[in-house]
């Protein structure tokens, strides 16, 4: 009797273990907790999810079954989900629907998340804003050493977020001035610019896709944000398909997977076939060996390889712009683009082959000499960019050991870097493969 005591007591704590092999369930939370109840009280059926920390995603949801393709991984009821008919519902409402011009749905959301974060104790959606990131590593977060550390057309990128986050403050301050009524405080200080940064990233970062009908009290913008409290809480994976939409009969905003999971392990949706760069500017993160990644030429370091001698450069850089062939060239996984090789064979073209520019776009071969130059131009972009990375990874382990409070940013910016060097060398590999075959 006792054999078989010990027995059963060995086997529920290796189950035990199991489901902590992965992620530690972390259900037992009380801010979790209220929000489980939060979300019961508007209709949320609990499913096989159970939020969990990982170590390498964070915190993310487990399932405590296996999930097989085809199964329904969430459904979130209406009532749950946050979107601009919330926030015309709210005491909100009649300020937005008399503002001229009027406001996008996006700053008619941000507004709610400050007004309510602001709210505390009193806000009917506490639960929800409790568990929101209290900070984010979206690009207009990161501190100017960090953002000078990405790559070119990132850091481009990113200088534009933030403009763009800056001029969206600044043009809403009129309508935020119109909503002091509402506060004891002065709305200049609720609505800051931390604040509208902070529910900018939320949005951005965490809203689902779902299509509202035009309202007149919103400016033309596309209203197609809904925030979606516990659902929200699933991670990203480039390798998992799912189908995601509004379901009109359930009212209820259903994910099914289209992928296996088992038992205890993290449950992903895909936010769609995004590189590297794009999910940092996007989510602010990135994910390791990521398929769709890509290490971007610019079109300076393109150019820096021909010589300005060359009397027909010009008019090759004109034909390359008006053919959409200076943006998007790449190096991935496979090695150089195809519109990377285009480009480069196009400014590869000698005097007297520069009539064949047509046939050099459409990707034939001119000559063994424009091909042998293409693909030795190819090669030192991919050293060079390498060489490039190289240089600002070294820059990057000085900082973190100087700048303590940089560390979460810079390991981000390491890690997107380090996915470009394993590309880059893959490339290289690639490159000298196909040289070899073409002497």
């Amino acid at each position: 009797m006792k054999k078989s005591r010990g027995r059963t007591g060995r086997k529920r704590r290796r189950k035990h273990l199991q489901s902590f092999m992965d992620g530690v369930n972390s259900s037992h939370k009380m801010e979790y907790i209220k929000l489980k109840k939060w979300l019961k009280d508007r209709g949320f059926e609990d499913s096989n999810l159970r939020l969990a920390q990982f170590w390498d995603t964070g915190r993310g949801l487990m399932t405590t079954k296996a999930l097989q393709a085809g199964d329904l991984i969430i459904s979130l009821p209406e009532k749950c989900l946050l979107t601009t008919g919330t926030v015309l519902s709210s005491c909100l409402g009649e300020y937005i629907m008399k503002w001229k011009p009027p406001v996008s749905p996006l700053i008619a959301l941000c507004t709610f998340l400050i007004a309510e974060k602001h709210a505390g104790e009193k806000s009917l959606w506490k639960p929800y804003l409790d568990v929101l990131p209290k900070t984010y590593t979206c690009p207009v977060c990161l501190e100017h050493d960090v953002v000078s550390l990405l790559p070119q057309p990132l850091r481009k990128k990113a200088q534009e977020q933030r403009m763009m986050v800056h001029e969206l403050h600044m043009s809403s301050k009129a309508f935020f001035s119109s909503l002091q009524p509402l506060f004891a405080e002065n709305t200049g200080t609720i609505f800051n610019y931390s604040a509208l940064e902070w529910a900018w990233c939320t949005i951005n970062t965490r809203t689902i896709y779902m299509k509202h009908s035009q309202r007149e009290c919103f400016s033309l913008e596309p209203d197609v944000y809904a925030l979606a409290p516990y659902l929200d809480l699933l991670n990203h994976s480039p390798n998992v398909q799912v189908k995601a939409a509004f379901n009109e009969q359930t009212r209820s905003y259903e994910i099914w997977t289209n992928s296996q999971c088992k038992k205890y392990e993290e449950v992903f949706i895909c936010y769609g076939p995004h590189d590297n760069q794009r999910l940092l500017l996007e989510y602010g993160f990135v994910t390791m060996n990521n398929p769709h990644s890509s290490v971007y030429v610019s079109s300076d370091t393109l150019l820096k390889y021909f010589p300005p001698r060359d009397k027909q450069r010009n008019a090759k850089i004109a034909i390359l712009k008006d053919h959409d062939f200076l943006e998007n060239l790449t190096f991935g996984w496979d090695g150089p683009s195809w519109r990377l090789l285009t480009a480069l064979k196009l400014l590869s073209l000698g005097a007297d082959e520069f009539t064949c520019w047509r046939r050099a776009l459409l990707g034939d071969v001119i000559s063994v000499r424009n091909e042998q130059q293409t693909l030795n131009i190819t090669a030192k972009i991919c050293h060079f960019l390498m060489e490039e990375t190289q240089h600002v990874l070294l820059q990057i382990s000085q900082l973190k050991s100087n700048k303590e409070n940089l560390k979460e940013q810079l390991a981000l910016v390491e890690a997107l870097r380090l996915e470009d060097l394993k590309i880059l060398q893959k490339s290289a590999e690639i490159l000298c493969d196909l040289n070899m075959a073409t002497t």
